[in-house]
């Protein structure tokens, strides 16, 4: 396409604090167009150029006065940052009260699951208290005007609701439920049942998907990238047909249109929505958040050279960067998933279909509970920086991190890969642990099949990775620690305090000491 050709530099649609501004939509009529024709008219490809290179942008909350930030005895005063791909955010009630208040977490949690005095709810009420006190929030997967998520602006009712500034970034224009509410369906039942579902209302459908930024503090310079590399083609891969269901072993009536139904036909491709917070306790002054979703259906090796673009947008930042997103570091072209989940997080959730036809239409069960075997296999997934043995035990991911570890900005300073006892969560050490939890086996996974088996369907995908403020060497434990990454944590509890779990997703937060911390190696986190 014209619109990841093009020098990157025209691709950087800065906006500065203002109060707010935002590119124009589509109509409906536009969204209809864009399905059927690649082709596009000048007009309707510059204003999906723009709609894809401008952030939206609200600067409502601001204040006379620095924010107030948490303090703790073994960090002092610290930024905390949190990342969770929400899932389309098709729980928006659940995680607007995890942030919202105790009291509105409170009433989510079941008596069954989650019974007065039980570990299980004291661990779900501590989470949801760490995640209330984030400073910035990075979001993945997030809607503006989708029917699966009632048409609601995602980014900006979260924002408002916990009165903060936010930045949206669109990556995809979804195109299939247009499509579909104009297409004719079958006369079986499921099928009717289905395209009742997904019938989108014209007047109220936007169709944006992609990444969000909210903060307490002004956003400043907020740009939105794409990628120049794109592996994975939305739009006519998608339109062409899903592979694997064509050769599925199918019996009900209607297959054509279910196969139409799990498509993703979209415009647009993967980014990075970049913003710059600033106050004067910061090192240098200025923080530069980059949110980022890195593709999944590519080989490891094209993420890689997503992450080198990426790299190259921040290389001549003079002040801390946060990194943070959902890099899809499965060692797979796709992440595992089921059709239930698929079908609910493209269009609701169509409990007919659901019951009745899956299952009968594909003989052999969920895609889920097709297991891989083998050490190699077990070894990456539960740690995707493992060094790679050649021929032996190989890791597709390791170049990515590799790449990341090896990196240095223009003024000498490094991403922190340190893994302190006392500086993570638990006192566990080794690689990365003092910014992503480390578990038993590898790191603390980040998502999850709707059934894993014992150690597969489970994944790091999501990660935080930072440059403090003055660490010249990724693993010096002599350096500096002032607003280096600590108590990295991923959070399990506070996921599933609704059936089904509210994202595939867990939420993730560190924390940034602003000036260097009063922890040493006998004192504990507070």
């Amino acid at each position: 396409m014209l619109l990841f050709l093009l020098p990157i530099f025209v691709f950087c649609a800065a906006a500065d604090a203002k109060k707010s501004s935002a590119p124009a939509v589509f109509s409906y009529a536009e969204l209809s167009t864009l399905y059927e024709q690649k082709a596009l008219s000048p007009t309707l490809e510059e204003k999906l150029h723009n709609l894809l290179t401008t952030p939206f942008v609200d600067n409502s909350y601001r204040s006379a006065s620095p924010a107030l930030l948490s303090q703790s005895p073994a960090l002092g005063e610290f930024l905390r940052v949190a990342q969770w791909n929400i899932e389309r955010g098709l729980e928006y009630e659940a995680i607007a009260a995890i942030f919202g208040s105790e009291a509105e977490f409170t009433a989510l949690l079941s008596a069954d699951e989650f019974p007065s005095g039980s570990d299980e709810r004291q661990r779900a009420l501590e989470q949801a208290a760490m995640l209330r006190a984030a400073d910035v929030i990075v979001l993945n997967e997030v809607d503006l005007g989708m029917k699966r998520t009632n048409y609601r602006n995602t980014a900006a009712e979260l924002a408002a609701r916990l009165k903060m500034n936010y930045a949206f970034g669109v990556q995809f224009v979804e195109l299939s439920p247009v499509h579909l509410s104009q297409e004719n369906t079958a006369d079986g039942a499921p099928e009717k049942e289905l395209a009742e579902i997904i019938k989108v209302d014209p007047s109220r459908y936007k169709g944006l998907h992609g990444t969000a930024i909210l903060s307490r503090f002004p956003l400043e310079n907020v740009r939105l990238v794409p990628f120049r590399n794109q592996p994975y083609d939305w739009y006519q891969s998608e339109k062409n047909g899903v592979s694997f269901l064509e050769k599925g072993r199918r019996k009900i009536a209607g297959k054509v249109f279910l196969e139409k139904t799990l498509r993703e036909v979209r415009r647009g491709g993967r980014t990075t929505l970049l913003a710059d917070i600033a106050d004067a306790r910061f090192p240098n002054g200025r923080v530069t958040i980059a949110a980022t979703h890195l593709e999944n259906r590519t080989k490891s090796a094209n993420r890689v050279k997503q992450l080198k673009e990426l790299l190259d947008l921040v290389k001549e930042s003079r002040h801390p960067v946060v990194f943070a997103g959902d890099m899809n570091t499965s060692s797979s072209d796709f992440t595992p998933t089921s059709l239930r989940r698929e079908l609910a997080k493209r269009y609701g959730n169509p409990v007919y279909w659901i019951r009745m036809g899956i299952g009968y239409m594909l003989g052999f069960g969920l895609i889920e509970d097709t297991v891989l075997d083998g050490l190699t296999f077990w070894r990456t997934q539960s740690d995707p920086t493992v060094c790679e043995v050649p021929f032996l035990m190989p890791n597709s991911e390791r170049k990515f991190f590799s790449t990341l570890e090896n990196f240095r900005f223009d003024d000498g300073g490094a991403f922190d890969f340190r893994g302190d006892a006392n500086r993570s969560h638990n006192n566990r050490g080794k690689t990365l642990a003092n910014s992503n939890e480390r578990g038993g086996k590898g790191f603390v996974n980040t998502y999850r099949v709707t059934r894993p088996i014992k150690f597969v369907g489970k994944y790091k995908l999501d990660w935080i990775f930072v440059k403090p403020a003055d660490l010249k060497k990724p693993n010096d434990e002599e350096g500096s620690y002032r607003f280096a990454p600590h108590f990295g944590r991923t959070f399990a509890e506070v996921n599933e305090v609704v059936p089904d779990r509210i994202s595939d997703h867990r939420p993730l937060t560190i924390d940034l000491p602003l000036l260097e911390p009063p922890l040493d190696e006998n004192k504990k986190r507070d």
